[in-house]
């Protein structure tokens, strides 16, 4: 099976979408922060919540900039 496969290297793959991918983020950091409007008390899970958003906003502003810089 593997010996009838095309041999690609990682610049002829098709590149994933941009506009997918920042919905899919987008869509699980307000996913993070509507759990903080929930049934419980505390501030450790807020904290894993937000920190947890941060870091998939993160990714978004780092992706947008190392396009935009030619890194990526």
């Amino acid at each position: 099976m593997a010996a009838e496969e095309q041999i690609l290297s990682p610049d002829q793959r098709k590149p994933t979408s941009r506009k997918a991918l920042y919905t899919a983020l987008s869509v699980g950091i307000v996913i993070n922060l509507a759990y903080l409007f929930g049934n419980h008390q505390g501030w450790v899970e807020d904290v894993f919540l937000l920190l947890t958003a941060g870091i998939l906003l993160a990714v978004i502003v780092s992706d947008v900039w190392m396009r935009k810089t030619g890194l990526r």
